[in-house]
């Protein structure tokens, strides 16, 4: 198949995820809500049911002028970015990684990523079903497919795994308890630390702890300019975290080569 279809096939497939990934971003956080009911997408000001037609990826936003058919109420541009970014995302990754184990296991946290940046932003939480089902999702793969950890060997990956963990997670943790003595108040939520241990499960200790020392410079220019525009005090760390864990995908291995020879 010529390589032009598989990314229009990938694109067109992801912008569907991308549509169930908008779903779960406006569920998760509510608690009178879950993924799976009500079973049927519907407007969140008028409440009536979405015909199918009106849900189909990019084109329904675009007919219907980012409005609800029924009661003309905004549709929130948000549900259209979300499905043009996991499109993009996931044909990024196979530009890396093309139909590889790594391909499915990354667009998989990338999906958990986006979910998890989009609540954070609104609710300044990360949802347990994403970081820790994550996390027990990420042990499960990383004994199936232990070329993730550049390794055949299911023990040696294994072992990588409980590194990434306590690197990722630890590392975020003792920042955040550093921050609480010098600041005299929470300064990194318990989401952040669990987003990071599910993140270095997967990557194990070296990518993560990069992950680590490459976010606080999107979290620093989005903090300030947060501070001088609206004088804020607290902004979400979970949409900077996702961002770099991302560039850490596709670069982290060269990068690391580059600085330290690894």
């Amino acid at each position: 198949m010529p390589q032009v279809l598989i990314k229009v096939v990938i694109f067109l497939f992801g912008s569907l995820i991308g549509s169930f990934l908008n779903v779960c971003i406006y569920r998760m956080p509510r608690e009178n809500m879950s993924v799976g009911k009500p079973e049927r997408s519907f407007c969140p000001h008028c409440n009536k049911q979405i015909l199918w037609y009106d849900n189909i990826p990019f084109l329904s936003y675009i007919f219907l002028g980012g409005k609800c058919r029924f009661c003309r109420g905004v549709i929130t541009f948000r549900y259209f970015l979300v499905e043009l970014l996991t499109a993009s995302v996931l044909v990024i990754l196979y530009n890396f990684f093309g139909l590889s184990a790594q391909f499915f296991v990354y667009s998989l946290l990338c999906c958990g990523l986006i979910i998890s940046t989009f609540i954070d932003f609104d609710f300044q939480i990360i949802p347990d079903e994403i970081t820790l089902g994550g996390l027990a999702a990420a042990v499960i793969l990383c004994l199936l497919f232990p070329g993730l950890h550049n390794t055949g060997s299911r023990i040696t990956s294994g072992i990588q795994c409980i590194l990434g963990i306590l690197a990722g997670g630890g590392s975020i943790y003792l920042i955040g308890k550093f921050g609480e003595i010098i600041f005299k108040k929470e300064s990194m939520g318990g989401g952040d630390v669990k987003l990071m241990a599910m993140i270095g499960a997967l990557l194990g200790w070296k990518l993560v702890l990069l992950i680590f020392f490459i976010a606080p410079f999107f979290g620093a220019v989005v903090g300030i300019i947060a501070k001088i525009r609206k004088g804020a005090e607290v902004i979400p760390y979970g949409p900077y975290l996702s961002l770099a864990t991302f560039l850490v995908l596709l670069w982290g291995k060269d990068i690391l080569k580059y600085l330290f020879c690894f």
